[in-house]
């Protein structure tokens, strides 16, 4: 076998996620494309699947489980964290005001990083602090470029517009003023993965007297540019 851990059971097994690679497949084409012995092929991916790490489409055929989707999420959270810390101290200095990262998690959005002003009035939202995706500019961003039906969903109660989110994807960035916290504004853009897919949002955000009524005038460029960095070094690391 060629590529062999020394490990037989777990070579086996991952010739069936290699077989599965290319798309569904039912148990003779998993036999025909790994060459292992019919009750072999049978037996790993019925405990692949177990784990959900294989699973079945609707016509029975073997696929690659939601499992992996969890571990890949998990693993590109990790590499996003490791890239995003220095850009939000950068970006914290830079502008005078916390910075974030937030993330998507159903319906609602997930601080998972932050830089913090040492002083002064700040907007403090903590790590892993979960916030409506109904207000905020980050909210904005993170909903701006979803499917059609799935931005029309999230827009169910939300405290902007279809038009606000047409113009977020127009300029590249949203701001907020007072949309989530009565006396605090935001600024947020979006960071982007493989496929330009945006998979966070990075924002600064602070109180009204040092934002005013027009944050993007103060902070737009500076937060565009931090999710660039971050974006481009995500791209470099995958």
């Amino acid at each position: 076998m060629d590529n062999s851990s020394g490990v037989g059971v777990l070579d086996k097994a991952v010739l069936v996620l290699n077989a599965l690679e290319a798309g569904p497949a039912s148990l003779a084409q998993l036999v025909q494309s790994t060459g292992l012995a019919r009750p072999t092929a049978h037996r790993l991916a019925v405990a692949l699947e177990h784990h959900r790490i294989v699973s079945r489409d609707t016509q029975g055929r073997f696929v690659l489980g939601p499992r992996l989707s969890e571990l890949s999420a998990a693993a590109g959270e990790d590499r996003l964290l490791a890239v995003a810390a220095p850009v939000l101290v950068q970006l914290r200095d830079l502008t005078g005001e916390s910075a974030q990262l937030y993330r998507r998690q159903g319906d609602e959005r997930v601080c998972v990083a932050a830089a913090e002003r040492a002083s002064g009035l700040r907007d403090t939202v903590p790590v892993g602090a979960a916030l409506p995706m109904t207000a905020g500019s980050a909210a904005q961003i993170l909903l701006a470029w979803e499917e059609p039906d799935r931005l029309h969903r999230g827009l169910r109660g939300a405290k902007f517009t279809a038009a606000t989110l047409a113009s977020v994807r127009r300029r590249g960035w949203a701001h907020s003023v007072g949309e989530r916290e009565q006396g605090v504004a935001s600024v947020s853009a979006p960071i982007r993965g493989s496929g330009g897919k945006v998979i966070a949002a990075v924002s600064v955000s602070g109180p009204l007297e040092r934002l005013t009524r027009t944050p993007g005038r103060l902070h737009a460029a500076a937060v565009v540019a931090a999710a660039e960095r971050i974006t481009e070094a995500m791209r470099r690391s995958s």
